[in-house]
Parts: structure tokens; sequence; C-alpha cells
């Protein structure tokens, strides 16, 4: 009697366990196929991308009203800062889902290819990536554009900066139509607060740095120099 009840328990904590499991999985599945479908969706935009400067509202299908901006955060990757902004303007500017698109970045070594978005807004890191600093008018111009994007530790976005080594190439056409070839020179891992980097003598080039959380913490970035050659 007493073995039968015990054994209808334990088929119950199974069967709880194996449900649990079961939406688990089914919630990262999705998610994992959402992010991808975006980075596809994105690829694609890349491909057709030339620069010109018009306006693309067939492509403009999210609200993007919100005037929430982000700053780096050492909690997670990105914080809501209502009065921040990246100082650009964004007419004539071609735009993707909704966001003002002034460049788009290629990286064969980890295969990426994104737009690059002149809002400094939550919601744009689901879509692209950011050009964080000083502004996206910066893009391919001389001295340093910091460009930031997720790591969602799946191989989407910057999950992969960890991956590219000094001399890997970097290819970012801008809004101009200008295409530009960078080679990565360093990598290295700062704190999230970290933004000495930022103002550094170029010599007169342009230059990249790209940033993103590390995949051991949300408090740490990994750091990708890269110069124009």
């Amino acid at each position: 009697m007493f073995e039968s009840k015990y054994s209808k328990v334990l088929t119950i904590i199974l069967v709880i366990v194996i449900v649990a499991i079961i939406i688990l999985l089914g919630f990262l599945g999705f998610d994992y196929i959402k992010k991808y479908n975006a980075s596809k969706q994105a690829s694609d935009f890349v491909e057709d991308y030339q620069g010109d400067i018009t306006t693309d509202e067939e492509n403009n299908t999210e609200d993007n009203n919100s005037q929430e901006n982000i700053v780096l955060d050492s909690s997670n990757e990105v914080a809501i800062d209502d009065t921040s902004t990246n100082g650009s303007s964004s007419s004539g500017k071609k735009t993707y889902k909704g966001y003002t698109v002034v460049g788009t970045m290629r990286i064969p070594a980890i295969n990426l290819e994104y737009p690059i978005f002149q809002e400094v807004k939550t919601k744009a890191l689901e879509t692209g990536l950011i050009a964080l600093y000083p502004s996206g008018d910066n893009i391919n111009q001389p001295g340093n554009t910091v460009v930031i994007g997720h790591n969602y530790r799946n191989g989407t976005f910057f999950s992969n900066l960890k991956k590219l080594s000094n001399g890997a190439k970097i290819y970012v056409k801008d809004y101009r139509g200008t295409t530009l070839t960078y080679e990565v020179y360093n990598k290295f891992e700062a704190s999230s607060t970290d933004t000495s980097f930022y103002t550094r003598d170029t010599s007169g080039k342009a230059e990249l740095t790209l940033s993103t959380c590390t995949d051991s913490s949300n408090d740490q970035r990994t750091i990708i120099f890269a110069r124009q050659v």
C-alpha cells in the first residue's frame, strides 16, 4: 500500500519535471529561432544596402517614437537613460525596422552582418548594432567610433566577438556609400564603466572600438580595437 502511494508520487514528480523541461526547451528554442531570424533578416539588408541617402519607408515597421535611450551599465549590457542622445541627424538616411541606419558592418571571420543604427535605444540592440560614441555621423571618419552589440551567447550579434584575432578584417559601409576596411590590432577585457579609450589618439585615421559584455559577466566587456587599412 505504502509502496503504491510512493510510486504514484514519484510518477507525478517525474511528469512535472518532464513537462517543465519541455516548456524550458520550447522557450529556449523559440528564443533562438527569433534571434536567428533577426540575424538572417539583418544579413539580407546588409547585402542590399548601398548607402544611398534615401528614406526606406518599406522597412519602417516598428514604432520608434520612444525617447528611451541607453548607456552602459554595470548590472547589464545596457541601461535606460531618458536623456542620452548621440547627437546626429536622421534626415535622409535609410531606416531598418524603424531605426536610422548610418552604415553596415561585415566581419567574415565570425560570419557577422548587421546594420549599424544611429538611435541609442534598448530595442535597437535587439535588431542590430549601435554607434554609441561619438555619433552615427562619425562612421568611417577620422577618429574613434564605438560600436556596441549584444552578447546573447548563442553566436548571433556580438556573441562571437571574443573569437576575433589580430589581423581579422572588418568592413564598414556608411550611409554616404563609402566602404572602409579595418584590421583588428588589439583585444582585451575592461570594466563596464571604463570609457577611457573612447577618445584615444588615432593619428588622423578612422578606428573602431567594438564592445560587448563577456560570456562570464555583465560587469565586464570584451573590447576590440581595429584601425583603417
